[in-house]
């Protein structure tokens, strides 16, 4: 068992200088409706079950006897499609200072019906359109949760959490990866404020990708041009989520404001502040709720340097607008943003969905029914 955990760690630190940039993106996309329209800034101030994603810290602050969310979104005028079902369970505690939560969410991210051309020649070189069948272009990714609170007080309130994700993507029958990491979380709520810090793929995340031709697919490849690609493994390096929210109350009006602060470690990229092995990006939110019954959102993030065709460098941001519905035990949320960040303006529509489930008021309302 000790060589085994050596051999992890060995290979851990051996994967970091060749971790491949941009791998397993589709979990930094952000999921729920709340969390889209508020610029993705949901690390310090997520505590229902959107926050198995965000900051699974966040689930210890889930008080009812089970809760479960989905989202969908299309992307590219609904060629991409992105999905996410969450449920969490707070368990029965003892103490009543300390309380605890488990979860379980699912991740999706697929293109499908992607014409297969690798077959369109027939051997005598005629093209046979019969010959093209669709596939699909999927990533999955399984959370499992765990958090607790650390102390509880009167106005103050520590969460700490984090998960173990199992991730799968297919590319039709050609290729396929499994992979594995960790993630880590905590929450601290002052009275009317709130602290953050999501940190993903901790150990880093492995992805063994495995790819499978036929012998007349990799001849085509070939005459096309195209490499072939080789049995491999890719590494995602750790990222960092700090944020820091704000929420006060005005009679039946409420105002939330978080600002989060995004780091990647796996080289420049186009972001506000780019270093050469770090990189920082900030997002920011805004939510206004009338009696926690309609609520009006806003946000930015994504900024961007761009050059356009006269030379000049301009700064681009990713805005998004959202509203949400609560009613009792259910709260629908819509996002409405532009993902392309760029002159070609592609707009994504994001809908999510949240359920309370309180057993005790069934059970009185059972027993109410009953009784008449």
């Amino acid at each position: 068992m000790k060589r085994i955990i050596v051999f992890i760690i060995f290979t851990a630190f051996w994967q970091w200088a060749e971790a491949q940039k941009y791998s397993n993106e589709f979990l930094a996309i952000g999921v729920g409706g709340r969390a889209q329209a508020m610029g993705n800034a949901a690390v310090a101030s997520t505590t229902d079950s959107y926050a198995g994603y965000w900051n699974s810290a966040g689930i210890a602050g889930v008080e009812t006897n089970m809760q479960l969310s989905f989202m969908h979104a299309e992307w590219f005028a609904g060629i991409g499609n992105y999905d996410y079902l969450s449920f969490v369970y707070p368990i029965d505690n003892k103490k009543k200072d300390i309380t605890r939560s488990v979860g379980f969410s699912i991740i999706r991210f697929g293109i499908d019906n992607i014409p297969n051309t690798l077959s369109l020649y027939e051997d005598d070189g005629t093209v046979n359109y019969d010959n093209i069948k669709p596939f699909s272009a999927a990533d999955y990714a399984f959370k499992f949760n765990y958090a607790q609170s650390i102390w509880v007080g009167s106005h103050a309130k520590l969460y700490i959490g984090g998960d173990a994700k199992v991730i799968y993507r297919k590319i039709g029958p050609f290729a396929k990866a499994t992979g594995f990491g960790f993630d880590f979380g905590l929450q601290y709520h002052l009275k009317n404020w709130s602290l953050g810090l999501s940190a993903k793929d901790v150990t880093n995340t492995f992805n063994a990708w495995k790819f499978e031709f036929t012998e007349d697919e990799k001849e085509t490849l070939d005459i096309t041009g195209n490499d072939i690609p080789i049995n491999s493994l890719e590494v995602t390096r750790p990222w960092f989520i700090l944020g820091v929210a704000y929420k006060n109350r005005f009679g039946k009006l409420g105002f939330l404001t978080e600002l989060d602060l995004k780091m990647n470690t796996d080289g420049q990229r186009n972001t506000l502040v780019s270093g050469g092995n770090f990189s920082m990006d900030p997002s920011w939110g805004l939510e206004f709720d009338y009696n926690e019954i309609i609520y009006l959102r806003a946000g930015v993030s994504n900024f961007q340097k761009e050059t356009n065709i006269e030379n000049i460098e301009n700064w681009n941001v990713q805005p998004s607008l959202g509203i949400g519905l609560g009613f009792q035990a259910i709260r629908v949320d819509y996002a409405f943003t532009d993902i392309s960040n760029t002159d070609q303006k592609n707009y994504s529509h994001v809908v999510s969905l949240l359920l309370d489930f309180d057993f005790d008021f069934f059970k009185s309302a059972f027993k109410a029914g009953k009784r008449n």
